[in-house]
């Protein structure tokens, strides 16, 4: 590790970062947004599934540990694995587990 790669994992540079969001998709009532995260030179699938209820909107995000060559990929990926969470687990998926 240079001084150069110390300095920024010092400030807070290293590690993992979001690269652009994705357009957002329509599923089912549901809106997932694809958020890829930069790490280690390729991208994690991460993403936000969100839905307007009468409660007011209400928003699940989430992070998998799979990684993509390009952030498009990614985003990609995270909008398939946003509507298999939707399938699986519908309005559960905004309960809170403390």
């Amino acid at each position: 590790m240079g001084f150069g790669d110390f300095f920024r994992r010092l400030l807070g540079g290293g590690g993992e970062r979001a690269a652009p969001k994705g357009e957002s998709v329509e599923y089912q009532g549901y809106s997932i947004t694809p958020t890829p995260m930069a790490q280690g030179g390729q991208y994690l699938t991460a993403g936000i599934i969100a839905k307007e209820t009468p409660e007011g909107r209400k928003e699940h995000r989430f992070i998998r540990a799979d990684t993509h060559a390009s952030a498009e990929a990614a985003a990609s990926f995270a909008v398939r694995k946003g509507q298999q969470i939707i399938d699986e687990l519908g309005d559960r998926i905004f309960e809170r587990k403390d």
